[in-house]
């Protein structure tokens, strides 16, 4: 049986670049075909991958991956809150609905999750 296709976490090896915030830690996130910095995560993620948009141009979408452009699916996780809450939703409000995982807006951060 052939193993599964390994995506490697776009996070340094090294605590370095760390990010201390109120909301918490963020560790930088690399582009993982060329390298370059790409923003931030909260450091407890189990997992991060990210292509940056020129290497993804070059390089394409990857097989069996569904590929947003961050904007968009942004601009869908505004619009559900809005239709929920009307309004940005709080932490604990988007804590909530994950735990009832019974919402356009519960699918949506379980696709980001992905």
């Amino acid at each position: 049986m052939p193993s599964p296709d390994v995506l490697p976490d776009c996070r340094a090896k090294s605590a370095r670049g760390l990010v201390s915030t109120r909301s918490g830690t963020w560790a930088p996130v690399f582009c993982a075909n060329c390298g370059v910095e790409g923003g931030l995560c909260p450091e407890n993620s189990t997992f991060i991958f990210w292509l940056c948009t020129p290497c993804f141009e070059t390089k394409g979408p990857i097989t069996g991956l569904m590929v947003v452009p961050d904007h968009e699916f942004y601009q869908k996780m505004a619009h559900e809150q809005q239709e929920t809450f009307g309004r940005p939703a709080t932490h604990n409000e988007l804590l909530q609905v994950v735990s009832e995982d019974a919402s356009p807006l519960a699918r949506l951060m379980k696709e980001a999750r992905r």
